[in-house]
This record gives C-alpha cells, structure tokens and sequence, in this order.
C-alpha cells in the first residue's frame, strides 16, 4: 500500500495505545505494517506513538492554529487505523 505523504497543514499526528488490551491490538499492528512507510515518506514529520496501561486508543491531529481532532481507535483493524490516518491526513 501506498504511503500517505502529508500537507503543511498537518503538524503532528499522536497515537495512544495499551501494550496489552485487545481493543489496542489493530494499533498495535499497525505500527508495526504502516509506521515505517509513513515514517519514510515524512522524515522530519513528528509522530508521536504514546502507550500507557489500560487506556483507550485514540489517534490526535493536531493542525494549523493549534487546531486538534481527535478519533478514538478501539477494536480497529490495522487497514481501519490507516484509513483514520488518511482522514484527518486531509481535513
């Protein structure tokens, strides 16, 4: 799959996870098949992958102005977190 190559509008992107929790596990997957190819296609683009115990995954977009939108990611499948990135990607 092809890597998403962000706009200027778009200043950072973070990713909440559990280690643990199933309802983390398709976020989980998705560092592991999609991070590297975002990652090369934006090398100096900050994003920021936070775990911490028993919490819900959630993925924040913080844009221009201070603007942030925020989607909460549990029990999604690795190809569903990479469309939730492409969305707030382009917003």
């Amino acid at each position: 799959m092809a890597a998403i190559k962000f706009g200027s509008h778009l200043k950072e992107l973070r990713i909440l996870l559990c280690q643990t929790s199933k309802s983390s596990q398709g976020v989980r997957d998705f560092i592991e098949q999609q991070y590297v190819k975002i990652k090369q296609s934006n090398p100096n683009f900050p994003i920021l992958i936070r775990e911490c115990s028993a919490i819900e995954p959630r993925l924040y977009a913080r844009y221009e102005f201070g603007t942030e939108r925020n989607v909460p990611l549990a029990d999604m499948k690795s190809e569903d977190v990479l469309s939730e990135v492409k969305k707030l990607a382009t917003k």
